[in-house]
């Protein structure tokens, strides 16, 4: 699966790519706010936060995100 073709809104579906690929480039993003769709089909409102994931030389190898339901 890819998630921001399936499970990300077509209005935010740029902007969440670029906080995951901004995080593979070392820049780290906090609450940043976006709704996703679920496997069933529902929407529900994300606050993610991207983390990169560092070796033992300091080399970005990945990305840790953080997904929270903020839906009220």
């Amino acid at each position: 699966h890819h998630l921001t073709s399936e499970f990300i809104t077509s209005d935010f579906r740029a902007s969440v790519q670029e906080v995951l690929d901004r995080a593979l480039q070392g820049v780290e993003s906090a609450n940043f706010e976006f709704p996703l769709i679920t496997k069933n089909g529902a929407r529900v409102e994300v606050l993610l936060n991207a983390t990169s994931r560092r070796d033992v030389e300091g080399r970005v190898v990945g990305v840790v995100g953080i997904g929270q339901d903020i839906t009220a």
